[in-house]
């Protein structure tokens, strides 16, 4: 196991025989040019630095997980992105262009898509009228156009089972559907509104294992339509069912950049666990009476690879 001096473009290779392979469809398309690229960016807020010297490339077809613990700085890596917040350090290259986004407007007009945790729906509106919110189609000469009831449901069925989407009712308030199922409608929505890239904001935290399984299952449909994925996750399980890349941040900088071949699961879950930060602790509470300490690694056994911020490039 080596490290990670490249980007996402070396590649991700799949491992025959695991559970987790078993949820990735097939092999992701290979592509040279990155969608999006962060190099060396960061952000600052007064004296406060959130987020520096990261590195990040995101492919079509490809998934990108981003982990870390709170504070870590993925809010802020989606915020940047995202068009929310300006980077103050570094570049933000779209199709090889530096970008600067004024508004999250810029950024869907770019093809970024972002589905946040807390879903922008409406509980008490249909399934359609959530699908088209703030775009609905409408018929009829102006002034008097009124919306195209009949064309947006349908439109939205097709679009619903384009993803593997059945709903028996499109009527039903989206209030109703599983939390799983309403972010995968979220998902659907951005595709069909033409994103290029879909940031996920911890689609899976708040859900149970079933409804987890259905949205990671959406996001390999996603990937597999050619959109370069940022999956932003502190679940270190959920990531590698799907991921082709991992980045894992640390207090604003980039810890560990791997391809999926690169590194284990094992290895992913100790450096969300807390790397050498995990050791010390065990030192310090072996001392403690009544404190089991056998199950935590030992130092030396936290091999993933360590990356620093000018050497990592997701």
């Amino acid at each position: 196991m080596t490290n990670t001096n490249g980007s996402a473009a070396d590649g991700a290779s799949a491992q025959d025989g695991t559970g987790e392979d078993a949820v990735r469809d097939a092999a992701a398309p290979v592509q040279d040019k990155p969608i999006v690229e962060l190099r060396d960016a960061g952000k600052a807020y007064g004296n406060i630095r959130a987020l520096h010297g990261v590195n990040l490339s995101v492919h079509p077809g490809r998934v990108t997980c981003v982990l870390g613990d709170n504070g870590a700085g993925k809010s802020t890596l989606i915020k940047i992105i995202s068009g929310l917040h300006q980077h103050t350090e570094g570049e933000f290259v779209i199709d090889g262009e530096p970008v600067r986004f004024s508004t999250p407007r810029e950024a869907l007009d770019a093809g970024i898509a972002t589905v946040y945790q807390d879903l922008a729906t409406v509980p008490l509106m249909p399934v359609w009228r959530n699908f088209f919110l703030g775009s609905e189609m409408t018929k009829g000469p102006w002034p008097v156009r009124r919306l195209d009831i009949e064309r947006m449901k349908k439109t939205a069925d097709e679009e619903l089972r384009n993803m593997g989407i059945v709903l028996d009712d499109l009527d039903q308030p989206i209030g109703t559907l599983s939390g799983g199922q309403r972010q995968c409608v979220a998902i659907a929505r951005a595709v069909y509104f033409g994103a290029r890239v879909l940031i996920l904001d911890e689609p899976t935290a708040a859900l149970g294992v079933k409804q987890s399984g259905v949205v990671l299952k959406y996001i390999a449909a996603a990937r597999e339509r050619g959109l370069g994925v940022i999956f932003i996750t502190h679940n270190p399980h959920h990531a590698y069912m799907v991921g082709d890349h991992f980045s894992v941040l640390r207090l604003g900088t980039m810890e560990l950049s791997a391809a999926r071949d690169q590194v284990t699961l094992e290895e992913l879950t100790n450096h969300m666990a807390g790397g050498t930060e995990l050791a010390a602790l065990k030192h310090e509470l072996a001392q403690v009476r009544g404190v089991d300490v056998e199950e935590l690694p030992e130092e030396g056994d936290l091999t993933a690879p360590v990356v620093s911020a000018k050497d990592g490039a997701a």
